[in-house]
């Protein structure tokens, strides 16, 4: 459920550009919030090797203290990562070095308090935000936390008390001197800027009730009527303004990240939505959770004024389920990973479908709660077993690669750090490379 970065020098001219924290000397040694830098899980790494297994092309294997789905973040030569220890009650950030994977500190609360959530949601499955002073971490109803990169407490925001059956899971991001995040679901969920330096609440934005006259998804009556969201911000820039996208039950939304003011909606989304949305030349791509609808709309020229209504390019209704995001390559393709394993590919403009194929696995389960990442042409998509499949980006489906590491459960993402991949399991952070040319 979490809980998914455009290369901003070759993109620059095409795409709707990632509005963040300022880039550090190298962007592609950085992955600063989930998805990586512009939230798209897009990078432009090389050196990363097409193999690898619980053996071959190891740089170091940390074990976990617990089960957790979040994806770690990353900033310079640290990584962080949220962690929930369940038989303590903690709630954590733990911080390692990436060149060996040791841990160099761990830091958080305790939160003894009963908070629902999912039996294959554990607490902290919201992946952190980091930037050159801090990384700020949200942990549900024990409130939001922000720490230094020694692992000095520098602030915490209790916002409330989260009440949803399945728990939350959205990640949190950066804006300026805002930290947005969405502190949902639950019947006071909302939207919410706070100041990164104090964490005093700056804006928020109060989600509507939404009680469709119809489901456009499989579920039926009140016991399987979910109504929610655990999309993940997306801030964006288009015509030099800058704007925040939301997934919600029903609609793409998108606010203005100053106020918080609603700028435009687009209906159509279904009642439930995992995803988060991904955005190319002007053009939103919004995906539903069960049997939900996809839906594409442009952006509107002018956002001044009034809240805009905006109709949708298309909508395909009733297609896959959809927890895992997708990523859209330069000439339009949109790749998206289905729960049940099926990769997708189809255009951004019209939705065409080009190819629908299940992904080959080594471990026994190809289900897939992750987002896909696009590195160059080359597409990393992860099952529940751990294996990694690595697929062309092309309008013909090609398997380039299928690597395992014996079949230990991961709902996290991956990430891409210069030539470095870091996968998160319920037992270990792994890091691969080529021993001989890594960092």
């Amino acid at each position: 459920m979490a809980a998914l970065c455009h290369s901003l020098a070759l993109f620059a001219s095409a795409l709707c550009l990632p509005a963040g924290a300022a880039d550090p000397d190298n962007s592609t040694a950085t992955w600063p919030e989930w998805r990586g830098r512009g939230g798209q899980g897009i990078i432009e790494a090389t050196g990363l090797p097409m193999e690898w297994s619980s053996e071959k092309n190891v740089l170091w294997k940390t074990p976990l203290p617990d089960r957790g789905n979040s994806t770690p973040v990353v900033w310079g030569s640290r990584v962080f990562l949220t962690q929930a220890i369940e038989g303590t009650d903690e709630r954590l950030v733990q911080c390692f070095d990436l060149k060996s994977g040791r841990k160099l500190w761990q830091a958080g609360t305790v939160y003894r308090e009963e908070e629902k959530t999912h039996s294959q949601n554990p607490y902290c499955s919201a992946s952190p935000v980091v930037d050159e002073e801090r990384v700020i971490a949200v942990f549900g109803s024990a409130g939001i936390y922000c720490f230094d990169h020694e692992g000095r407490e520098l602030w915490k925001s209790q916002p409330g008390t989260q009440d949803y059956p399945w728990g939350s899971g959205s990640s949190p991001v950066l804006w300026k001197d805002l930290c947005i995040v969405y502190f949902g679901p639950g019947p006071d969920a909302r939207l919410i800027a706070i100041n990164r330096d104090s964490g005093e609440l700056v804006w928020e934005w109060k989600e509507p009730d939404y009680r469709p006259e119809r489901r456009t998804d499989g579920f039926r009556g009140n016991r399987n009527g979910m109504i929610c969201s655990y999309s993940s911000p997306l801030v964006v820039e288009h015509n030099g303004r800058d704007s925040i996208l939301m997934l919600f039950p029903g609609y793409i939304r998108a606010f203005d990240p100053s106020s918080g003011g609603l700028l435009w909606e687009s209906h159509g989304m279904n009642p439930l939505v995992y995803t988060s949305p991904v955005v190319s030349d002007g053009v939103v791509l919004g995906m539903g959770g069960y049997q939900g609808t996809t839906i594409a709309t442009r952006i509107p020229e002018d956002t001044e004024g009034s809240t805009q209504t905006v109709e949708p390019l298309w909508i395909q209704e009733r297609t896959s389920g959809r927890i895992g995001s997708a990523v859209i390559s330069k000439d339009g393709l949109v790749f998206i990973l289905n729960t049940p394993g099926i990769m997708e590919c189809f255009d951004l403009l019209t939705g065409k479908v080009h190819w629908e194929e299940r992904l080959p696995a080594a471990g026994p389960t190809r289900e897939s709660w992750s987002s896909l990442v696009l590195s160059g042409d080359r597409i990393f998509a992860i099952n529940q077993s751990g294996d990694t499949i690595i697929v062309k980006a092309d309008r013909d489906f090609n398997v380039l690669a299928v690597n395992s590491i014996g079949n230990e459960l991961t709902n996290s993402s991956p990430v891409i750090v210069g030539d470095r991949f870091l996968l998160r399991t319920h037992e270990n952070l792994w890091c691969f490379g080529n021993p001989d040319t890594s960092l």
